[in-house]
């Protein structure tokens, strides 16, 4: 396994920080309230760092997502590049990505996912689909939905067609959700068997990326905090139960990152991933709830006060714990994927009868004689 970035994704994710340390800044994060930045997505794909997932791949977009995810920055971004960009890439046809890509990185269309919300929308005979998705993030910014129905295929739907309805939810962060309702709405068809699968662990790489991000965002902030604000004639940070505190939030951030850069580069280079994007998922679920809620704590009263910027860590945190799903049910897929896949032990009828020791492990015969 090799996570040094390519000198591509080293520069893309670079230029990431640059624009999103410029323009995410709490008082335009604050401003956009529960809608994405214009102004920010718009510098983003001019930039081509959009368009530039096709080229740097999952690990090169869970570098940028990173960066993001420091900042909290309000843009769909991670949306569009999983359920749009990467799925045109790795399942669309040559004509649905001739007609579909250019648009998405361009950021004149910007995609979301029902996901993982699969068995809630059916598809009938003539692609049209029925169904429901409670909570979809981005959807009210959303040119295109990507829908996976009960059978597990991919459907692309325009969230302007007939039949397509969204209704805006609140979500614990700011993401412009909206509920969808399909009646049955046209969609097309993306890629084959297997799709979904792909799709869902892509996505929950994707995400674990940007966990990591928050949570570092986060550590840094309570860093800052604790090292400047100063109790009984001294840091915050020189007390042992700050450092210990801090340090733990550390080792589970880190734990988030390298588990999202192994499953991104396994599905890079083609490789079985599905254990490890479900890994990394219950990391960033697991761990990233403690990892901001320790960034709030750090910070005494200062963390109670919901015009803080930590307080949008700790949101959007809690938010990508719920998306990812909670760790208990992360970890209970995981392990019945794991038994699945595990060989079956031999029953002992059938087992075949051991092999003769070699000559060397076998015991001296007796010396022959009268005994004792």
């Amino acid at each position: 396994m090799d996570f040094r970035p390519t000198e591509e994704q080293a520069a893309a994710a670079g230029l990431a920080a640059q624009i999103f340390r410029d323009l995410a800044t709490h008082d335009r994060l604050a401003a956009a309230g529960t809608g994405s930045d214009a102004e920010l997505w718009k510098a983003l794909t001019a930039a081509g760092l959009t368009a530039a997932v096709e080229d740097v791949g999952l690990l090169g977009l869970v570098l940028l997502l990173e960066e993001q995810g420091r900042t909290t920055a309000q843009v769909p971004y991670a949306a569009t590049c999983v359920y749009g960009i990467l799925t045109l890439t790795r399942h669309g046809s040559a004509a649905q990505r001739a007609r579909l890509l250019p648009a998405l990185g361009s950021g004149d269309a910007v995609a979301t996912g029902a996901f993982p919300h699969r068995g809630r929308i059916s598809a009938a005979q003539d692609g049209r689909l029925t169904g429901t998705a409670p909570a979809v993030p981005w959807l009210r910014e959303a040119t295109h939905v990507l829908v996976p129905d009960a059978a597990g295929a991919l459907w692309l739907v325009r969230t302007d067609a007939p039949g397509v309805h969204a209704s805006a939810v609140e979500t614990t962060a700011p993401w412009s959700a909206a509920s969808l309702t399909l009646s049955g709405a046209e969609a097309e068809r993306i890629g084959g068997e297997g799709a979904y699968a792909d799709v869902l662990a892509v996505a929950r790489t994707a995400f674990a990326g940007l966990q990591a991000g928050v949570c570092a965002g986060s550590l840094a902030r309570a860093v800052e905090y604790t090292s400047t604000r100063e109790q009984f004639g001294r840091p915050l940070s020189t007390n042992q139960g700050v450092m210990l505190r801090a340090a733990d939030a550390y080792m589970d951030t880190e734990a988030i990152r390298v588990t999202a850069y192994e499953a991104a580069w396994r599905i890079d280079e083609g490789l079985p991933a599905g254990h490890h994007a479900l890994t990394a998922a219950w990391w960033a679920s697991e761990a990233g709830k403690r990892v901001v809620h320790a960034g709030q704590h750090l910070h005494g009263g200062m963390g109670a006060d919901l015009d803080h910027p930590v307080h949008r860590h700790f949101l959007w945190g809690r938010q990508l714990d719920a998306y990812l799903g909670c760790g208990s049910e992360l970890l209970a897929e995981l392990g019945a994927l794991l038994s699945d896949d595990a060989p079956e032990a031999p029953d002992a009828a059938e087992a075949p009868d051991a092999p003769d020791a070699p000559e060397a492990l076998k015991a001296p015969d007796a010396p022959e004689g009268d005994g004792a």
